[in-house]
């Protein structure tokens, strides 16, 4: 007999019934595992299969082998948890990809002594900075199933059946994402968004992008020292982000504002000198 197992959320298997037995005995099983095996309508604990229930007894007797299956069916998808979509870990951790890959790309327009300043004029910087950042979210969820700051709080985005999705699924959830998500972070427009996203998963149980797509988001437990090394990633970004292109954003002021613009440079943090000639 085949066994599929759930491990760490994921669909695992099949294996064969010695290969249970001994991780059982091993300890890497439990009697509440979720199980499943061709005939049975769901997952099931593993002690309920018959082919166990001994295996969890003080005293073991020995069990009959049937044949193996030929051909094992697929098992069904796992079952939905009713846990909250933990919201707001997930927007904290997509805002501090989005901004940690902004700050290293400025970092990078500046060390390759590109014109800053020219650059903050442009009205589709925005545009410009988030479609490489799309590109790199979609072969790291298709890889990896999660990004940088998803990995430090424990979220992870796979198929209700436990797989990962395919290039094409993620990038249609991206593509999702950051147009009637964030609609590409164009202030109002990105505001708005937010805010119908938020009312539609409050209504939906999930994420639009997610509920469309078929997608499941497994959270675990968050761990401290990611939680610290997430805020820090955060402030060194903001810091990062005003060290390139502070110091051209009070160029810009009109000459009105003459007196904010010292007052600013008098007490401005720490910048980067220009690199372009």
């Amino acid at each position: 007999m085949e066994i599929w197992l759930i491990h760490n959320g994921e669909r695992t298997g099949p294996f064969h019934d010695y290969e249970i037995r001994s991780r059982i005995g091993l300890g890497e099983l439990d009697k509440d595992s979720p199980a499943w095996h061709e005939g049975l309508p769901a997952w099931i604990p593993l002690s309920e299969i018959e082919l166990f229930k001994n295996e969890f007894q003080p005293k073991p007797e020995p069990v009959s082998e049937p044949e193996p299956a030929a051909a094992p069916a697929a098992p069904p998808p796992i079952p939905e948890t009713n846990a909250p979509p933990k919201l707001w870990r997930r927007f904290w951790a997509r805002w501090m990809d989005i901004q940690l890959y902004i700050a290293l790309w400025w970092l990078f327009l500046w060390f390759t002594g590109r014109n800053i300043e020219a650059i903050t004029q442009n009205q589709w910087i925005l545009l410009t900075q988030l479609i490489p950042w799309v590109v790199i979210e979609i072969l790291l969820i298709h890889y990896l199933t999660t990004t940088p700051s998803k990995w430090l709080l424990g979220i992870r985005i796979l198929n209700t059946d436990g797989s990962r999705l395919t290039l094409a699924e993620s990038t249609r959830r991206a593509l999702r994402v950051y147009v009637t998500g964030i609609g590409l972070g164009w202030q109002i427009v990105s505001l708005v968004c937010m805010g119908i996203s938020a009312f539609t998963t409050k209504r939906l149980g999930k994420p639009m992008w997610d509920y469309i797509g078929n997608h499941r988001v497994i959270s675990k437990p968050l761990n401290p020292l990611g939680i610290i090394v997430v805020i820090s990633l955060f402030i060194l970004a903001g810091q990062l982000q005003v060290a390139v292109v502070f110091p051209y954003t009070l160029k810009a002021l009109p000459p009105e504002m003459h007196e904010v613009k010292e007052m600013f440079e008098k007490n401005m943090p720490w910048h980067l000198p220009p690199r372009h000639k």
